[in-house]
């Protein structure tokens, strides 16, 4: 009879234990909410990655949510704590905020990046009448693009304009209005048009508008994109008498920290005051579809109330179009002066 032979070891590997992969959820899960909650992407040594993959923070959080269930011992602990600290950052966005009592004039404005005039003019003009938009804001505007959107009845809509288009590429960009423009306050400039200007309402309120467009962080041809885009968010003017609204594409999210320092510039962010602070802008497809990130926004004085938000869809561009309803502070008029006080 022939022996049997004992192979004991099948495989000459050993297994990775479960508690070490645990403790690398958890210890990755550390990481990222201690760069979130530091704001390690101030750093310059570290903007060049850091910037990027912070942008995904609301998911990564998402995903540290569902794993807890699937830790055991003290890793589960540890990823709580990471999960908890991660959730405080991105939750609020979620909540609507009390905002102030003004009764001045109301001021409807729409943004959107139109993928290098890639996007479908007639959705726009059609998205500017059923919201009734008094600004429409458009980011990527090539002079075709112009065109199509003046053979749409864009004109006839929102007759007043300042505006730059480009032959060819993503630097045009331009401002349409209901009411008058005048000359704006004075901006920096930046590797994209950035146009300004200020309306006034029929009411006397006034406004100044800036529509933006910064370079994303990290285009994949250059390693020093983080820095270029941190530079022009630099520039970007602070508040003033006037109300002033920032609106566009900062290729930025709230998890960055050159954006925060923005809002604390004297800014709110229209989204997050009406709880749609999570809701995605931008992603890989064209037509709104996988939106994945809140990058396009529109920023506000704080002395102004925000209604209600909304994000659209439009045929032809990676960028939902973003709408806000505002309402300014009323205009200080002689007869709103206590008595006795001087004109």
């Amino acid at each position: 009879m022939a022996s049997a032979v004992r192979n004991d070891s099948v495989c000459d590997h050993v297994q990775v234990s479960s508690s070490h992969l645990h403790w690398a959820v958890a210890g990755g899960l550390a990481a990222w909410a201690g760069a979130r909650l530091s704001g390690a992407d101030r750093l310059h040594a570290a903007e060049g990655w850091a910037v990027p993959a912070l942008s995904f923070t609301p998911q990564v959080t998402a995903a540290a949510l569902a794993a807890l269930p699937l830790l055991r011992g003290s890793s589960r602990g540890a990823a709580t704590l990471a999960a908890a600290a991660l959730a405080a950052s991105v939750a609020p966005r979620a909540i609507p905020r009390p905002q102030p009592p003004v009764d001045g004039a109301e001021l409807r404005v729409l943004t959107s990046n139109m993928l290098v005039g890639r996007a479908d003019a007639e959705t726009i003009v059609r998205l500017v009448v059923v919201t009734g938009a008094d600004v429409l804001f458009l980011q990527e505007l090539t002079a075709g693009a112009a065109a199509r959107l003046q053979q749409a009845g864009l004109g006839s809509v929102l007759p007043y304009q300042v505006f730059e288009s480009a032959a060819s590429g993503p630097k045009g960009s331009g401002i349409w209005a209901r009411y008058p423009l005048r000359e704006g306050l004075e901006v920096r400039p930046v590797s994209r048009s950035m146009p300004v200007a200020r309306i006034d309402l029929p009411g006397g309120e006034s406004a100044q508008l800036v529509c933006v467009h910064l370079r994303p962080p990290r285009p994949s041809h250059s390693p020093s994109g983080a820095a270029r885009w941190r530079a022009e968010m630099e520039l970007l003017p602070g508040p003033g008498d006037v109300p002033v609204i920032l609106a566009g594409d900062f290729n930025a999210t709230v998890d960055h920290a050159r954006f925060r320092a923005l809002l604390r510039q004297g800014y709110v962010d229209a989204a997050v005051q009406a709880g749609r602070g999570l809701v995605p802008t931008w992603g890989p497809r064209p037509g709104g579809k996988l939106a994945m990130l809140a990058i396009d926004h529109i920023l506000l004085d704080p002395r102004c109330a925000v209604r209600s938000v909304s994000a659209h869809s439009v045929p032809g561009t990676d960028h939902r179009a973003l709408y806000a309803q505002l309402q300014l502070p009323a205009v200080s008029r002689p007869c709103d002066r206590p008595p006795g006080e001087a004109a």
